[in-house]
């Protein structure tokens, strides 16, 4: 009835509007929709806080990706949390809040195990068969994306990264899915400075008392936070000093980097393929 009220041409103009297609993702302006999915070494909640304005993991690799030129345009959503581990993303119902019903997901990249190995029991049977169920209910719920595994970066010791890692490329096998192994250029980047992709994270309760004023504004709960080497000249020999091995904003844009890079692989391969195709 309200309809036939409207003038003609106001009328002829909401037909051709409600006769135009909706396309797909509209939602999201049409572009690529990438999932990081992982614990705090994809999350960075320190370098949130510390910088809050970022730009951080997924930004960056938004324009990252922009900067090519000749793909598609990205975006890209980080839902991780730091300490996470696979059965607790279940187990939370954080999967069901935060992963299961994004709309339009292209590409999700999944990236656990260090808190699995430290938290679940019978890591080398158990996370396996976690990782197996993941990608289970992600080919259910997203069936048009393509999983990518991914492998830890060196933050336990070598032999311990390497028992994870040997445990996403043997799933992922068995899956019929190519890992992105973040691993070698990590490691590569730590060879220019061990500690320079790192923040340092230290109780105040174990720094003398006599810098508790020089370190009071890098102070957060408890602990002296610092984004990476100021400190270092005066506090870096404490024991533990950097113990903590969690990326800094240098160690994330190392992550971006490398990534940025596989996805670019993948869409001009996609676009490669369309192409042949018209």
């Amino acid at each position: 009835m309200m309809l036939r009220r409207l003038p003609l041409f106001v009328l002829m103009t909401v037909i051709s509007i409600l006769a135009v297609p909706v396309a797909v993702n509209a939602e999201h302006e049409g572009k690529v929709q990438i999932l990081l999915l992982g614990d705090s070494t994809t999350e960075g909640s320190i370098p949130r806080k510390l910088k809050p304005k970022g730009p951080h993991l997924e930004q960056v690799l938004e324009q990252l990706l922009a900067a090519e030129g000749d793909l598609p345009a990205c975006h890209v959503i980080n839902s991780s949390l730091s300490g996470e581990y696979i059965k607790r993303l279940f187990d939370s119902k954080r999967y069901d809040r935060a992963a299961a019903k994004l709309p339009g997901l292209d590409y999700i990249f999944i990236r656990y195990g260090l808190n699995d190995r430290a938290r679940r029991e019978n890591f080398t049977e158990n996370f396996p068969r976690d990782f197996h169920q993941l990608l289970a209910r992600l080919r259910e719920d997203h069936p048009n994306a393509l999983l990518i595994p991914m492998t830890v970066i060196p933050f336990a010791n070598e032999a311990d990264s390497k028992t994870i890692n040997d445990l996403v490329f043997d799933v992922a096998k068995k899956e019929n899915l190519e890992v992105f192994d973040i691993y070698p250029r990590y490691a590569e980047e730590l060879k220019k400075g061990q500690n320079m992709l790192t923040y340092r994270r230290y109780p105040l309760s174990k720094v003398p008392e006599k810098y508790h004023a020089l370190v009071k504004p890098f102070v957060i709960g408890g602990s002296v936070v610092v984004m990476a080497n100021e400190l270092d000249p005066i506090l870096g020999d404490l024991p533990g000093w950097y113990s903590d091995r969690h990326p800094n904003l240098a160690g994330y844009n190392v992550i971006a980097d490398e990534t940025a890079a596989y996805m670019a692989k993948l869409l001009r391969a996609k676009q490669s393929k369309t192409e042949k195709k018209q």
